[in-house]
């Protein structure tokens, strides 16, 4: 039941989209258990958005949401893969992203919880 929600300010093409969709779906097998069966996205361009106190340079902030929970090292490796990305797709420095990992046992789906 993972879920990748994307904020950035950066114009997030019908293509852009779909590049994104195809590499998350492929990234999240990096943590056990998670494939694309199950993975849902959001993913928002043209938020308006500081970084330092400027707005002129491409930055985003990804959550990355998970029932149960993954190692620091998984973490590690599924940032490595998410920065370049997010670098990749769409323009932001590695510098100029956060990514946000948050692990639960309470998930509800189809009117009950896991």
């Amino acid at each position: 039941m993972p879920f990748i929600s994307t904020k950035t300010n950066v114009t997030v093409t019908k293509e852009k989209e779909t590049q994104l969709k195809e590499r998350l779906g492929q990234a999240i097998s990096i943590i056990p258990g998670k494939s694309e069966n199950w993975l849902m996205l959001a993913i928002e361009g043209d938020v308006p958005m500081y970084f330092r106190g400027d707005d002129s340079q491409p930055t985003a902030f990804i959550e990355v949401k998970i029932y149960g929970n993954a190692s620091s090292d998984v973490y590690g490796k599924m940032t490595k893969e998410l920065t370049g990305i997010y670098s990749d797709i769409l323009g932001v420095s590695p510098d100029h992203m956060y990514i946000r990992y948050f692990g639960s046992d309470d998930w509800g789906w189809n009117g009950n919880n896991f």
